[in-house]
């Protein structure tokens, strides 16, 4: 284990163990599009050859480590992506591939500085709601004064599980991996158009209207429990 202080003042054991609730959407989107967006070394996952995968998670954070910081929330959008070529399904089948964090707003500079200055993820700085009603969640994002995205996802059933999966940042010029752990309750809605995504006008919203994200989603899914999140290190 490591100690890393922040420029924000804040001290934090790595691994990292955090509480959160999440609900998110798994989108098939233009492989062309993804691939532009990922850094050298990495690939896109692609379910046929023209289609990649990205995932919209809308999370609160309700504990970080030993309480080293407030609670804070974020939106995700994270490429699935994979650090060898592959043919299309090939890395969903056999688990060889990860997320590579594309966009990452939070509601705090401390969480911005976490994120940036111990796993190199580019997190901004932005005013992020959450509304709930009905099973469902609505998330917004403004940025800058612009909206972003807003993104209305019910929340499926969930079960107890435990899961472990692979995240990618550039940290220094250099392309990191390092483990996402996660323990609690998932849930899992494959296959459902039941979902809304509002694309705003900030800079950013111009990018995701590239990705052509899909109409139906490969799955929608929910989780809360706990997530712990491990040292970076290179990738192979």
């Amino acid at each position: 284990m490591s100690r890393v202080t922040l420029s924000t003042g804040q001290t934090v054991t790595v691994p990292l163990e955090t509480a959160a609730t999440v609900t998110g959407l798994v989108l098939p989107a233009d492989s062309d599009a993804v691939a532009e967006l990922l850094p050298g070394g990495l690939e896109p996952v692609r379910v046929t050859p023209n289609r990649g995968v990205v995932t919209v998670m809308a999370v609160e954070y309700h504990r970080i480590g030993d309480d080293a910081m407030g609670p804070y929330d974020e939106l995700a959008v994270v490429l699935a992506s994979t650090p060898r070529p592959s043919r299309p399904l090939a890395p969903l089948a056999t688990g060889d591939y990860g997320g590579y964090v594309h966009s990452l707003p939070v509601t705090t500079e401390p969480a911005r500085a976490l994120g940036d200055e111990v796993w190199g993820l580019p997190k901004t700085v932005a005013r992020i709601s959450h509304h709930d009603e009905a099973g469902r969640r609505t998330t917004s994002v403004v940025e800058d004064g612009d909206h972003v995205l807003t993104v209305e996802i019910p929340r499926p059933r969930t079960w107890p599980a435990a899961h472990g999966t692979t995240s990618y940042a550039v940290r220094d010029g250099r392309l990191e991996q390092f483990s996402l752990d996660t323990d609690g309750r998932f849930g899992v809605r494959p296959l459902s158009n039941d979902f809304d995504v509002m694309v705003g006008y900030h800079d950013r919203s111009a990018t995701l209207l590239d990705l052509d994200l899909g109409d139906r989603a490969l799955a929608q899914v929910a989780f809360e429990g706990t997530v712990t999140y491990g040292a970076g290190r290179p990738v192979a």
